[in-house]
């Protein structure tokens, strides 16, 4: 699926939806290691972006979005629509990460 055919919105411009084939998800849960947590507490010390954090977070956010894309073509989807992000904490150190949205079908609108 092409990135610009998933949307946060509630409708892709230029694009009308034929037919929704409802919620798509991909979802992973994460720890963070004891290495990382060692060099993100060695950042930390210093302020700004801990980056190691951050690149734990962004592959996180592309595992569970590259998921639902998958998701959504096993349903027949061309499109999904009001996507999401969502985020818990497990427990100490453990973090779901959940992306989700509204699988569809959709056709250029010709109007």
């Amino acid at each position: 699926m092409q990135d610009v055919m998933v949307t946060t919105a509630l409708s892709l411009p230029g694009y009308k939806i034929v037919r929704t084939l409802g919620v798509v998800r991909g979802l992973t849960v994460r720890s963070r290691s004891i290495i990382g947590n060692f060099f993100g507490a060695i950042q930390s010390v210093f302020g700004g972006n801990i980056t190691i954090y951050t690149n734990l977070c962004e592959q996180a956010r592309e595992e569970t979005y590259r998921l639902m894309c998958e998701h959504a073509e096993k349903q027949g989807a061309n499109a999904i629509i009001a996507m999401r992000y969502d985020a818990t904490e497990l427990m100490a150190g453990l973090t779901e990460v959940l992306c989700y949205g509204t699988a569809a079908i959709v056709a250029r609108d010709s109007s």
